[in-house]
């Protein structure tokens, strides 16, 4: 198959995967993988198979696929081409919560000496980078990538990369408890989709309606997270989207149990398991996990919300996600106090201080944790994090952690 015909053969294969016909698109696709002679036209075609598998939830075929593209862009001896496989394949391990792999594979495409195409996409990496951070709970550097993504985005007017950024800030805030920021992130990137986003795939709505019902959930605003996460769970059907469907399953889960039923809640995180196990989101196995000990609590069985912060805990380990570490310690710190374990309360307490620690989440100002409630933030351009009435009311001539490890040891 020479090139004209494998680029018709692709084109064939994006218009059937538009209209909803992924088998057709996908059996289209192998074709011209297994026919092509054209290194360019494979390549493509490799890139075509990524976004598919990643769509469907399908994240070691994904990983397959950025691979071969790998191979292929060596073939061809091509930078370009080379920067693009390795941020395949850092977004590859990114959905397989293979977070420091991630951050090794977007570091090597930053490094490489490509034309304009290849800087084009260093917003894409920049944002990858981010959410690997952030799944390692490294809320700084995430912050400076994310904010890095967001250059890029503004830069070359790209607008859905600026509305995937703002929905991972959105996510972000989530996990620091600035609710306000939390939702103000994934409504830009509503406002986006509004205003730019007539050809856009769907999926880009979904995703900010999905964000924007985890924020109000979180601000109790359960009806208006109820009416966004079926809006967004809607799309996610009609598109076969098995990695969103098992993020709607579980927020509806989280709003049932916000709402203390646990008898809605606990199928829903069933449903939201078994998506997760197949597609290999470790991560959302966790917090699957912390839900349903949360629910265990409600119905005061203690030895299943045991059970169930153990294996949060394991996974969480398991990732290096700290921040899940964090509420397992402190859920599990709780219910130690109540049966009067002494023992087992003096570990818990231990390793929630060192989880703290190793965090680094609290205010350089005050010196009060951040993330325990809901306040309102601000992070200064050095990307370090502040309570914003702490900013408000000292004020700052600079960012005080970066004034205080500048200072030398002896004039500390």
């Amino acid at each position: 198959m020479g090139q004209d015909q494998t680029k018709q053969q692709i084109e064939k294969g994006l218009k059937l995967y538009q209209s909803n016909q992924t088998e057709k698109a996908l059996d289209v696709w192998t074709k011209v993988l297994e026919k092509t002679s054209d290194p360019g036209g494979k390549f493509r075609v490799l890139g075509c198979l990524i976004t598919a598998h990643s769509e469907m939830g399908k994240y070691k075929q994904m990983l397959k696929y950025a691979l071969a593209q790998i191979d292929t862009a060596r073939e061809m001896e091509d930078p370009d081409y080379l920067t693009e496989g390795y941020l395949n394949l850092a977004r590859s391990n990114e959905k397989l919560c293979d977070y420091q792999k991630t951050v090794s594979y977007c570091k090597t495409c930053l490094d490489m000496q490509g034309t304009t195409v290849s800087l084009q996409l260093n917003g894409q990496v920049c944002l990858s980078m981010g959410n690997a951070f952030l799944g390692l709970s490294v809320f700084q550097k995430a912050l400076e990538s994310y904010e890095k993504a967001l250059r890029y985005a503004h830069n070359n007017d790209d607008k859905m990369l600026e509305c995937r950024v703002c929905c991972s800030l959105g996510n972000f805030y989530v996990h620091l408890k600035d609710y306000e920021k939390a939702l103000f992130f994934p409504c830009k990137a509503a406002e986006l989709v509004n205003d730019y986003g007539k050809g856009w795939s769907l999926k880009y709505r979904a995703m900010s309606q999905y964000h924007m019902s985890v924020a109000y959930r979180k601000l109790d605003r359960l009806p208006d997270a109820m009416e966004c996460c079926e809006e967004s769970m809607k799309i996610a059907l009609q598109h076969g989207d098995r990695p969103l469907q098992a993020l709607c399953l579980l927020n509806f889960a989280d709003i049932h149990r916000c709402r203390r039923d646990a008898d809605k809640a606990f199928p829903r995180y069933e449903s939201a398991m078994c998506i997760m196990t197949e597609i290999g989101n470790r991560l959302g196995q966790a917090q699957i996990y912390l839900g349903v000990a949360k629910c265990w609590l409600l119905q005061k069985d203690l030895d299943k919300a045991q059970e169930s912060l153990h294996r949060a805990e394991e996974l969480a380990e398991e990732l290096g996600n700290k921040l899940c570490t964090l509420k397992v310690c402190c859920l599990s710190e709780g219910m130690f106090r109540s049966r009067g374990q002494g023992e087992q309360l003096r570990q818990q307490v231990v390793k929630l201080l060192q989880c703290v620690e190793e965090l680094e989440l609290y205010c350089g100002m005050c010196g009060e944790s951040i993330g325990e409630r809901d306040q309102q933030l601000q992070a200064l351009p050095c990307s370090h994090i502040f309570h914003l009435k702490c900013l408000q009311t000292n004020g700052t001539r600079g960012c005080p952690k970066c004034r205080q490890s500048s200072m030398k040891p002896g004039f500390v």
